[in-house]
């Protein structure tokens, strides 16, 4: 019974011991902490006893084990806010978030079935497909593909969307973005996406569908987005007039 107590303390005293050391920068979000050999050494403790301090600091969210790859210092999260009309990058931005954006591709194409509907376009139609990739903690966290149906698709197909985000390019363009309507829903992340990601096929991740629309009421972009789930937390401001928020079960 002893030998159980001063076990359980010295796990706790290990727990909390890595824990200052992440509050206070020694490692940086995203980063990974020493291998689990390295620090039961370090700490003079069985690896059983290791295991037991960072299973409490998984648990209090501190830290991300990832089987095969090591352990990891949880990331700052995405704060998602959905009471807002703006792009991620604006919203990442303003929250004092670096994020870097690469273009993945982009393409005039014919629009596929799904989209030409979304945007109540014609399935002959032609449109700009945008394909980017988020970088965020230096992690690749969110996959997104914009259609612009035309006639601006022509326009932006030199737009430097690396710096630039795809409203205040159709802002400046004249078109003002008033409106939208979105779905985000859970997922697993499959393998076409999982190639642009910094995570294997098969994880959670958050899927958000977005209609965007003119001022008066034309579909203009059709979004969609996947992002890790552990990279995301969804928030609102609820007010009596406000947001309305829709719940639906997804199983």
């Amino acid at each position: 019974m002893t030998h159980d107590v001063r076990r359980e303390a010295r796990y706790r005293r290990i727990a909390r011991d890595l824990e200052a050391k992440i509050r206070a920068g020694h490692y940086a979000p995203g980063e990974a902490l020493p291998p689990q050999r390295e620090l039961s050494s370090t700490y003079g403790v069985t690896l059983m006893t290791l295991r037991q301090a960072l299973r409490q600091l998984s648990d209090d969210g501190l830290i991300v084990q990832r089987p095969g790859r090591g352990t990891f210092v949880s990331p700052p999260q995405l704060a998602y806010q959905l009471g807002s009309l703006r792009s991620f990058a604006d919203d990442l931005r303003d929250q004092g978030h670096d994020l870097r954006t690469t273009v993945v591709q982009r393409a005039v194409r014919r629009l596929p079935s799904r989209v030409a509907r979304q945007l109540r376009a014609r399935v002959t139609d032609t449109g700009l497909r945008l394909e980017r990739v988020r970088e965020f903690a230096g992690r690749r966290a969110i996959h997104q593909v914009s259609w612009v149906r035309p006639p601006h698709a022509q326009d932006l197909r030199e737009v430097d969307f690396t710096a630039v985000s795809l409203y205040a390019s159709l802002a400046d363009l004249g078109v003002a973005v008033a409106q939208a309507s979105e779905t985000i829903g859970p997922d697993v992340l499959g393998d076409d996406v999982a190639r642009h990601l910094d995570e294997p096929p098969g994880v959670p991740v958050l899927i958000s569908e977005r209609i965007t629309y003119t001022a008066d009421g034309i579909a203009i972009v059709a979004d969609r987005a996947t992002i890790l789930g552990s990279m995301m937390q969804i928030t609102t401001q609820r007010a009596a007039n406000g947001l309305s928020l829709h719940w639906a079960a997804t199983g």
